[in-house]
């Protein structure tokens, strides 16, 4: 397994898809955009997040009903936005509304909202942006990357993409193939190779295999993960992983001391980059302060990026780290 992990690195830095130390500096990824204060994935969170300075805006992906790559979290609708309101006829026997059934046009209608507790109808996180105020609207995939690209072009930066393929098996059980309607606007907009500012993530390992080595997709492709995997299996086919940060501090030993997993140090042997989700300042884990999750994180085991709700904070985490001046030994 050595051998096999050592070959796979080998690969990767012949192909020019990085070690860690390709990397100038530790990625702040902002999730769903600035979602700790708009309501997620709308392109007010998204602008947002480009003003908070994060490296990369990331987009969930799913299918509408005339094929229109959506971006929303879930392949459901009822939880971000007014739908079962407007279309109370619509919910399938599950009591659920699918994006899928619905066409573009009829999705723009809806208002979103901040998430909410199906069965109790209040927001997931009370403290966020307040229900039913102010209006917003969820947004296309090619919409937001003209917002994004829009802003590069207007301030001279260059905020990458980190788009995600969600439920490929489910959706080709609705008869549609996500993947290449995805991996088609992406090349639309100019995102081809790896050399593009752009990451493409996915949980199902098979799809993510699938378009590596079937579809011939060049861009660098992440592997989201929840439950153990195989490390040299992964570093075969992907140029890194998303773990968890649960993954990664996994609890806290008796006297309160946080317990830290080989995670990250057995995907950085295999020439992979670890970019864990998600970091949320208003929901930590007991005796844990933003600041020391942050310091594990970015510190002790050395990850390479992270996806924020609140990309302000750790943004300004990883610039004050940056200042920081290595010891002379």
């Amino acid at each position: 397994m050595k051998k096999l992990c050592l070959t796979v690195l080998a690969i990767s830095l012949i192909g020019g898809l990085s070690s860690i130390s390709a990397m100038e500096k530790p990625l702040n990824i902002a999730h769903r955009g600035a979602c700790a204060y708009l309501p997620e994935h709308t392109l007010p969170a998204k602008a947002l997040a480009y003003n908070m300075d994060a490296d990369y805006i990331e987009q969930d992906v799913v299918l509408t009903a005339d094929d229109v790559p959506l971006i929303i979290h879930d392949i459901h609708l009822d939880t971000v936005t007014d739908v079962a309101s407007r279309f109370p006829e619509r919910k399938r026997a599950d009591g659920r509304y699918y994006a899928v059934d619905f066409t573009f046009a009829e999705i723009k209608t809806l208002k979103v909202n901040e998430r909410i507790d199906l069965e109790t109808g209040k927001a997931v996180f009370p403290g966020r942006f307040p229900l039913a105020k102010s209006e917003f609207r969820l947004a296309s995939l090619g919409e937001e990357i003209e917002l994004i690209q829009g802003l590069n072009k207007s301030t001279g930066r260059d905020i990458g993409i980190y788009p995600e393929i969600k439920e490929p098996a489910w959706h080709r059980e609705q008869g549609k193939d996500i993947t290449a309607i995805v991996l088609k606007t992406l090349a639309e907009y100019g995102y081809q190779t790896a050399a593009d500012k752009i990451f493409l993530q996915c949980f199902d390992f098979a799809e993510l295999q699938r378009i590596k080595n079937e579809l011939h997709c060049e861009l660098k492709l992440i592997q989201l993960v929840e439950e153990d995997f195989v490390v040299e299996k992964v570093a075969s086919y992907a140029f890194g992983i998303g773990p968890s940060i649960r993954q990664i501090i996994t609890g806290t030993d008796p006297e309160g001391q946080p317990i830290i997993s080989d995670l990250v140090a057995r995907a950085h042997k295999c020439g992979l980059q670890v970019h864990p989700y998600t970091f949320r300042a208003d929901s930590l884990p007991p005796g844990m302060s933003a600041d020391k999750i942050l310091q594990i994180l970015f510190e002790e085991v050395q990850i390479d990026g992270i996806f924020s709700d609140f990309p302000d904070i750790s943004g300004q985490y990883l610039k004050i780290l940056s200042l920081k001046k290595p010891e002379k030994n």
